[in-house]
């Protein structure tokens, strides 16, 4: 991928906590779980409209890492982007990586 967009050096990420980035005129939420891991996903929920979704509680459900919404706590696997409460349901995933100390997201 060609495309990419510098969000913030790596450091500056806290474990299990997102920020928000615009990304080719997309809101993304970007994760860096316990483990070091990045995980990036589009910022909005899908249930209330609202764009919260790097504001969620980051957690793992049956070891798969999760972001639960903070307005009606619907649970997004970080990997996938499909709701684990509502199947049907789910929200952009971005590649996401880390260059020269940045975080870098796809677009």
């Amino acid at each position: 991928m060609s495309n990419w967009t510098r969000i913030c050096d790596y450091e500056a990420m806290l474990p299990e906590r997102g920020v928000c980035a615009l990304v080719g005129g997309e809101q993304v939420a970007v994760f860096r779980t316990h483990d070091g891991t990045l995980h990036a996903l589009g910022n909005r929920d899908p249930f209330s409209g609202a764009y919260v979704l790097s504001r969620g509680i980051v957690g793992t459900r049956k070891g798969e890492p999760t972001v639960a919404s903070p307005l009606h706590k619907q649970v997004f696997s970080l990997v996938s982007g499909r709701c684990l409460d509502e199947e049907a349901v789910s929200v952009p995933v971005y590649p996401v990586r880390v260059a020269d100390g940045a975080v870098e997201v796809g677009a």
